[in-house]
């Protein structure tokens, strides 16, 4: 079965791995001219052309790509000089090798350097829609990955957790101040900060993909 390539940040690969998010939003390019209607066979743009989603179909796979660390045999000459495990920034933890404790800084890859063979997680895709990025409803922002928490046990708060899955600065989560009570506009928050400060404005038609992650 062939499987694409999806790009997720740290944050959102803690939620994969949580079980936070089944869904992903991503800007349809070019957008569709005229709008999009519904068509018998799949979305069409307003000028009647079929819209497909380069990351596939439901049914079809993903790999995903994620921040990592490629760890090299001593010996080069070993396994051809070619890594034999990988450290991944969404879990890895300060300590977990022999080197942290001496000092040595860990060298992370961007996700989009990822080799194949170095994903760990595989997603399967369950659903393809078209809508405007602003029609995201309740429900679908939580399932983008946000975190609901509360303080006092009656208001809950929706927001991006940090490593130790509390609210927080000290690696890639927000502090609680940031936090919103509408999930939707905590999402906001999360969209404009992976796609800059006007993409929500803008509010482009997008693919929903809904996803189902591939347990080894």
């Amino acid at each position: 079965m062939n499987a694409r390539p999806i790009l997720f940040s740290t944050p959102m690969v803690r939620a994969i791995l949580d079980g936070r998010k089944t869904q992903t939003r991503r800007v349809i390019k070019p957008q569709p001219d005229g709008g999009v209607q519904n068509g018998v066979i799949g979305p069409l743009n307003g000028v009647g052309n079929l819209l497909v989603c380069r990351l596939g179909q439901p049914g079809d796979r993903l790999w995903v790509r994620e921040t990592f660390c490629p760890i090299y045999p001593q010996n080069p000459n070993y396994n051809g000089g070619n890594p034999i495990e990988y450290d991944y920034a969404a879990t890895y933890k300060h300590g977990d090798r022999l080197g942290d404790s001496i000092g040595i800084k860990k060298k992370w890859a961007p996700s989009i350097h990822m080799p194949r063979a170095a994903s760990r997680i595989t997603l399967e895709i369950t659903g393809i829609r078209v809508e405007r990025l602003q029609d995201i409803s309740e429900a679908d922002a939580r399932a983008e990955g946000l975190k609901g928490l509360t303080k006092d046990g009656n208001l809950v708060k929706y927001g991006i957790p940090d490593s130790d899955g509390l609210p927080g600065s000290d690696n890639t989560g927000w502090d609680w101040c940031d936090w919103h009570a509408d999930s939707r506009q905590a999402f906001r928050r999360l969209w404009s900060s992976i796609n800059g400060p006007d993409s929500w404005a803008a509010n482009p038609w997008v693919w929903v993909i809904e996803f189902r992650r591939i347990k080894p």
